[in-house]
């Protein structure tokens, strides 16, 4: 069986560390593994327009910043196929036929859902098609017949939903020869980078609360946001001892820090938890360790808005490039669409046995 990655962001706006360090960096790593026999980034402008349907020119704005931001962190057009999921009409069609299989229930019940329902106070007022974003997500996952998914902790129930849709598609249309493959999802190894809290400790880094540092910010604004940043309140001198949980300064450490920016930057500590010690016994202050993460920041940054700064002026090429993935990525789906249709004996055209046997019935 060939191993098949399926991953994607709705474009919301620029996107941030957090998202580089959940998701974007271990992209590039599987990218660049050789381990996949495809991968398929997609930009999810259609489920975007779910929450955003009054606001379209929003949603397409922000598809060239997230374009930007995958080429600038260094997907490679090469070894990735980079597409918008508009762009691909039979994912609407797989949508469709797979509601069948789904209950109004077991969509209320969708963890996923319930949180995101009550984050945007939609209660009875949610628009139907974000309510069965999860059924779209399905086809997007299963049109190119996807082995694995990375996904944060939070997407697991939406996957859980994908496998439930396959196993009920094969169970009753395919059971001899199943069509759809259940993919694994794939988590960050890395618990730091699981979920990156905002800059300001609060739990999630998000754009509407501004707690966010962006890929696109500059120097200075790095600079800045980063020694505004949370750590304790209670290490209030630096002989106090400080504390690490809750400390954002240190989460971003153990997300980004690695021994040989000590050699670098702070060469009286051998690795982080040399510095986690110093840290917690007291003796080290809260500006010291900041500097050490705006300088790693910085080094992580500096190559993305360098190769941004490149494509930004080459726009229609990004385009060409969206064009080219879509293309392909249409040609997988069109395939997967007519194994559906065939093992749901709506091909009526293409099946000539059919055909046939209805001509033989009404010649008696």
């Amino acid at each position: 069986m060939s191993k098949i990655i399926l991953t994607g962001d709705r474009p919301t706006g620029r996107l941030h560390i957090g998202h580089y360090a959940g998701s974007l960096r271990g992209r590039v790593e599987l990218q660049n593994s050789g381990e996949y026999d495809k991968i398929y980034i997609m930009i999810a402008d259609a489920q975007a327009l779910t929450d955003n349907a009054d606001n379209p020119e929003r949603v397409r704005q922000n598809v060239i910043e997230v374009a930007l931001d995958y080429l600038s962190v260094g997907l490679d057009p090469t070894k990735s196929t980079l597409f918008i999921q508009s762009q691909i009409s039979e994912l609407t069609e797989l949508t469709f036929y797979y509601m069948n299989l789904v209950t109004v229930s077991r969509l209320q019940r969708n963890p996923t859902v319930k949180n995101e329902i009550q984050l945007r106070n939609f209660e009875t007022s949610i628009p139907v098609g974000f309510f069965t974003y999860p059924i779209s997500q399905a086809a997007d996952i299963t049109f190119c017949k996807a082995t694995v998914v990375p996904v944060g902790e939070d997407q697991l129930p939406m996957i859980e939903q994908t496998k439930e849709i396959v196993h009920k598609f094969n169970a009753i249309y395919a059971p001899e020869n199943p069509v759809l493959i259940e993919p694994k999802a794939l988590l960050p190894q890395a618990e730091a980078c699981k979920r990156l809290p905002g800059t300001d400790g609060k739990a999630k880094m998000s754009k509407s609360l501004g707690n966010c540092i962006y890929l696109t910010d500059s120097d200075k604004e790095v600079k800045a946001k980063i020694m505004s940043m949370y750590t304790d309140p209670l290490h209030l001198q630096v002989s106090d001892p400080g504390h690490l949980e809750g400390n954002t300064v240190f989460t971003y450490l153990d997300a980004f820090a690695r021994d040989e920016h000590f050699e670098r930057y702070c060469p009286e500590y051998a690795n982080l938890e040399e510095m986690k010690a110093h840290y917690t016994k007291g003796g080290l202050g809260d500006v010291k360790v900041k500097k050490l993460l705006i300088n790693i920041m910085q080094e992580v940054l500096e190559p993305i808005r360098m190769r941004r700064a490149q494509f930004e002026t080459d726009i229609p090429e990004v385009y060409n490039i969206l064009k080219k993935g879509s293309d392909a990525a249409r040609e997988v789906a069109a395939q997967t669409l007519s194994e559906v249709k065939s093992a749901m004996k709506i091909d009526y055209f293409e099946d000539a046995e059919l055909i046939k046997a209805q001509s033989a019935l009404y010649a008696k």
